[in-house]
């Protein structure tokens, strides 16, 4: 717990120096945060963190994140240009994920937690940096480029966990399944109101990973 809490101190300070040295780019700060976070996941699994810790813990930096989102203690990892509930969601996602498969299927949860710090992390910073095709659903703004780094990130990442999971002889789904995984997490994506899918996109991974998982 003493190296997992190091690493999200070491996150704060980076995002607040990212902050004052880039203020214009306030997306660079949180995004830092939010890819940051995904190591959290495979950190915990790595060390064999219990659930009766590691459960406890997510939940109070979700409590923490909500608390934030509110006063703005850490403006870095909060202060955007629109209304987002994403911090606390994805917080909070962590949290059941770990509560409904860890310490049985961690796979699961590094699965969710990866597919949602990378791919979606990715796709926020690509998709506002490369001219392409773009969409707005719900007044959110959507572009090929983003989606296109969210659905290869994602699918690195499953491939990638599966190969580990092999490796360990752990229960994974078939490469067919990844990719329909991998589908499921860039539609949702693509419904982004308030920062909804910082939860429904790991959810939706971990779910399914666990199901298709044999």
């Amino acid at each position: 717990m003493a190296a997992i809490a190091a690493w999200l101190a070491v996150l704060s300070l980076s995002a607040l120096w990212v902050r004052r040295c880039w203020d214009a780019q306030r997306e660079w700060s949180r995004k830092l945060i939010h890819i940051g976070a995904g190591a959290v996941a495979p950190l915990a699994w790595w060390l064999g963190i219990e659930a009766a810790v590691a459960v406890p813990a997510a939940g109070v930096v979700t409590l923490m994140a909500a608390l934030n989102h509110r006063m703005r203690v850490l403006p870095a990892i909060e202060d955007i240009d629109r209304a987002s509930y994403g911090t606390v969601a994805y917080g909070a996602s962590i949290t059941l994920l770990l509560w409904l498969y860890w310490p049985v299927q961690p796979s699961a949860v590094t699965a969710g937690v990866l597919v949602m710090a990378l791919g979606d992390g990715l796709a926020g910073l690509v998709g506002p940096a490369v001219p392409s095709l773009s969409w707005h659903l719900w007044k959110q703004r959507k572009s090929l480029a983003g989606t296109g780094a969210m659905a290869a990130a994602s699918l690195v990442v499953l491939v990638g966990l599966r190969a580990f999971c092999l490796d360990q002889g752990l229960p994974t789904p078939g490469l067919p399944a990844l990719v329909g995984i991998t589908a499921a997490a860039v539609s949702l994506e693509q419904v982004a109101v308030l920062g909804i899918d910082n939860f429904t996109v790991p959810m939706a991974v971990g779910c399914l990973w666990n199901s298709l998982a044999h």
